[in-house]
């Protein structure tokens, strides 16, 4: 079955990433990390804010105690929403690296991982930030840290490492956040692009943001099965996708014109942009940081 995402924020991003919805306030955060902006969509009224960070900010997840939290260029932060202030509460600065993507595990855990300026392999870590603002350093030598999401019943972590063109899956201990028993969940065929952003729904299926590939893609992780194609025409550059709306139906899909000159953004005239479709599926509220 394939389906097809339209636009429905003309913006053109540099790097859109960090695709989240808000259950509660009924809206869409997301970012743009090399503009060093977080987004704030509202689809009742079709408004975007933009909040500057300061710093390349790679993801961003709400905070159970009010406002946001950031993982930007120097670190960990705190996000006011209403002034904009960005306050440092954790520092982790690695000379040449960047963070990108990241999601509340369902205890409440703040992980994000990080990636070289040049892609250098293997240059990048996944860290896990608890409430109690201690560190973690959850897995190494990774090259593209990017899609994370977790199962409902808190068993299995599901992780991409984009060079790889995988999606892996860990064995996850809900009461310490310690992950174990790596092993390749999902395969992206090649020539599809590669596998970046990642959500899940209440059926536990992965929905896969393909960069380079033009579409996300949902699979069953526990089999390895292709289920249902979501293109996404206009924009190749596919980054990060969550699932939102009053009933969690709608698939929210961000997207990048980095690297991009007018001839190729003739050829992806959508290149940055925001997109949405209505899918058969459901998505899960996400975890806030409960730190």
């Amino acid at each position: 079955m394939s389906l097809t995402a339209k636009p429905i924020l003309d913006i053109h991003a540099t790097l859109g990433e960090g695709a989240l919805w808000s259950v509660n306030a009924q809206i869409f955060y997301w970012v743009d990390i090399m503009e060093k902006q977080v987004h704030i969509y509202d689809p009742e009224t079709g408004e975007n804010r933009t909040l500057d960070t300061g710093q390349d900010v790679g993801t961003v997840v709400e905070r159970e105690s009010g406002g946001l939290m950031i993982a930007i260029r120097e670190g960990f932060a705190s996000l006011n929403i209403e002034t904009g202030e960005v306050k440092m509460l954790r520092e982790e600065i690695v000379n040449s690296v960047r963070f990108n993507d990241g999601k509340c595990d369902p205890a409440g855990r703040f992980w994000a991982g990080t990636m070289a300026y040049n892609g250098a392999k293997g240059a990048g870590k996944l860290y896990r930030l608890d409430p109690d603002f201690t560190l973690h350093t959850m897995l190494d030598s990774v090259t593209i840290s990017n899609g994370l999401v977790w199962t409902s019943d808190n068993s299995t972590f599901y992780y991409i490492d984009t060079p790889t063109g995988r999606v892996d899956a860990y064995d996850y201990d809900h009461q310490s956040g310690n992950i174990s028993n790596c092993r390749t969940a999902v395969q992206i065929p090649s020539g599809q692009g590669g596998p970046d952003g990642m959500t899940i729904d209440s059926e536990d299926m992965v929905w896969v943001a393909h960069w380079g590939g033009s579409c996300v893609t949902r699979w069953n992780p526990r089999t390895g099965v292709l289920l249902e194609t979501v293109e996404v025409p206009g924009a190749k550059q596919i980054t990060s996708c969550a699932l939102g709306g009053p009933d969690l139906d709608d698939l929210y899909i961000t997207s990048a014109s980095l690297g991009l000159k007018d001839a190729g953004l003739e050829e992806q005239p959508d290149a940055g942009n925001l997109f949405r479709v209505k899918v058969n599926a459901k998505g899960v509220p996400a975890a806030g940081f409960k730190g």
